[in-house]
């Protein structure tokens, strides 16, 4: 018996041997401490702002040591930590309101490298860092919005009982309602009691008039459910944006805190997170004069709106639906080619739409676009921030025909904004806008001292392992830590290939690793020596050691591979890491204990009369 694979299964093993070598190696150069700069508008940067931006940080003596712009955004790197903090807080000071300016880890992959798609897997915040936003929640905004409803609300009430209410405004911190007579007063004074006991009434009263306030009660509730939806849909933006293990907890009564380990693009990361925006549908007011309004006589259901191109419009005061009730949104473009985003409405919605297109055939619909910006002035001498919401008509539409659920919506300026709009949309809208309060690139979060000893027991256990199967095995143990690090080099390959995050548990996982695939090679040389005493030849023990030892190798390798299944299912965060690793690490096991160490066993025993076997 001669022991030999043939020739395609060698090369087979050596190219992805060589594959796996070339996905790893990225994982060698490391980070540079980076600032990123784009658009803040639909439009990306040109060339101008990349020459604005050279001579900005020319002139303060922070060039940096490489400019990179690509795909209209600019990637400055620096060889520390200072230096891009610095080169940051000073771009943001002259760029203002034209760009994002961001703190970023950029790969030091080479250009080489990159061309191929071999990029280094994420390391989690105890390994690598990230980026800490520190988010305020904005609870005045958000009472706001609720007594915005209740106005509406109210409205809508007394019409349907046929109250004929002189006004419904806010006043001050309370809702003021004016009616006719005394009669009408009781009535009101009724429906507050029974539909609306989250609003307390006040002892301020005129005559025939009432004012109301959002409960204390109430108010908690509201402020409880802005911070819990914010985090619901910080949450939702994130897994968008793709980053794996983010941390998202609440800090406080207003501030949540997003932590986001090994993400690659913190611009596109800071915009998405802060930027509160949703939709509205309403129909056009077509039956009064827009010049009457626009000079100050807006007929009492209609309110005033500006298109893009600055023309005014008069819509229907009765929201048709709203983002909230969006579930689904998709870039995309229209029939004639235009940037457009498709709609899927929930139930309610979708019963909303349909009832409003059936006696609406023929008549322009408008789609409000409305979004809170930051703005900053100046007052006493001091930076003032303030957010101002921004409600603009981005389309209006004739409805051509009955529909519900699924619809499009047109009059996006480019396809990126038709994709930002359309991932803020997936990802819900805010209960209530978020100013970023603080942005810091963190280090590990166990410090260290810690990442240290991750990193030494793995080397003190991957090389105490070396040793023993040397004393032990001798050559055939020199086999077996070769295919030892081949099993390493596949797991760090296919999670780079994955863009997978390594933690401190999967660290962890890859040492649980080395010491299955030891132990996989263990029963395999001590089968050999076992078929050696029996007499054997030294081609037959080889055949029949690898042969008899490979049912109780998958036995245990499949019982684990059970195990890591289970914690993927239903761990978190750092269990999910460990799991992943345990499960590439065990497939990658199965391969290179029993098919590599062979090939390598056969190069040097197969195909020739042997005398002794080195085990």
């Amino acid at each position: 018996m001669q022991n030999h694979f043939p020739l395609w299964k060698n090369i087979l093993i050596l190219i992805t041997f060589i594959v796996c070598l070339i996905y790893s190696i990225p994982n060698l150069f490391g980070d540079d401490p980076s600032v990123q700069i784009t658009s803040s508008g639909a439009i990306p940067l040109e060339q101008k702002q990349v020459d604005d931006v050279k001579n900005i940080l020319a002139a303060s003596g922070l060039p940096g040591k490489a400019l990179e712009f690509n795909k209209g955004q600019i990637l400055i790197r620096y060889t520390n930590t200072p230096d891009q903090l610095k080169a940051a807080d000073l771009l943001r000071d002259k760029l203002a309101k034209q760009a994002t300016v961001a703190l970023n880890l950029a790969p030091a992959t080479p250009a080489w490298l990159n061309a191929i798609g071999a990029n280094p897997m994420y390391l989690g915040l105890d390994l690598r860092g990230g980026v800490h936003f520190l988010l305020e929640v904005d609870m005045n905004a958000a009472l706001k919005q609720a007594e915005e409803r209740y106005l509406g609300d109210l409205k809508i009430a007394l019409r349907e009982a046929k109250i004929h209410y002189l006004s419904v405004a806010k006043e001050g911190e309370a809702i003021k309602i004016k009616l006719n007579n005394e009669a009408e007063t009781e009535t009101t004074l009724n429906i507050l009691a029974k539909d609306f006991r989250n609003l307390k009434q006040l002892d301020q009263r005129g005559e025939n008039e009432i004012y109301v306030a959002i409960s204390e009660a109430d108010q908690r509730e509201i402020k409880k459910f802005a911070i819990s939806q914010n985090m619901t849909t910080l949450r939702n933006r994130v897994n968008e944006l793709g980053v794996a293990e983010p941390i998202i907890q609440q800090q406080g009564d207003s501030r949540i805190v997003v932590q986001l380990p090994g993400v690659q693009d913190t611009a596109k990361a800071k915009e998405i997170l802060g930027k509160t925006a949703s939709l509205e549908y309403r129909l056009v007011d077509t039956e009064h004069d827009v010049q009457k309004a626009v000079a100050g006589q807006v007929p009492v259901n209609s309110r005033l709106y500006y298109e893009k191109n600055g023309q005014p419009i008069l819509l229907d005061r009765r929201v048709i639906v709203t983002g909230d009730q969006i579930v689904d949104a998709a870039s995309g473009v229209d029939q004639d080619g235009r940037p457009s985003v498709n709609i899927t409405l929930n139930g309610v919605g979708a019963g909303k739409m349909a009832k409003t297109t059936q006696v609406s055939v023929g008549k322009p619909m408008a789609v409000v676009f409305i979004e809170y910006v930051n703005e900053t002035s100046i007052e006493n001498g001091q930076k003032v921030n303030h957010k101002d919401k921004v409600e603009k008509v981005i389309s209006v539409a004739t409805i051509q025909s009955v529909f519900s659920k699924r619809f499009q919506t047109t009059g996006l300026d480019s396809p990126q904004e038709a994709r930002n709009l359309a991932l803020l949309l997936r990802a819900g809208a805010l209960a209530a806008p978020v100013d970023i309060v603080e942005e810091r690139t963190v280090g590990p979060s166990l410090g260290q001292d810690n990442i240290d000893k991750g990193m030494l027991s793995f080397v003190v256990g991957f090389g105490l392992v070396v040793l023993l199967m040397l004393v032990v095995y001798k050559l055939c143990g020199l086999v077996a830590n070769l295919a030892l690090a081949y099993n390493v080099v596949i797991v760090v390959a296919i999670l780079s290939m994955l863009q997978a995050t390594l933690t401190l548990p999967g660290i962890a996982g890859i040492i649980l690793t080395v010491g299955m695939s030891v132990d996989a090679n263990v029963l395999i040389f001590e089968r050999i020596r076992e078929e050696l005493r029996n007499g054997n030849s030294i081609q037959e023990s080889i055949f029949l050691g690898y042969d008899k030892a490979f049912g109780t190798i998958l036995d245990s390798h499949v019982t684990n591979l059970v195990v890591a299944i289970v914690l993927f299912a239903y761990g978190t965060g750092p269990v999910k890491g460990f799991a992943v690793t345990l499960i590439i690490g065990i497939l990658s096991s199965m391969f290179t204990a029993i098919t590599c160490s062979r090939m390598m066993i056969n190069w040097i025993y197969g195909n020739r009369d042997v005398e002794k076997l080195s085990i």
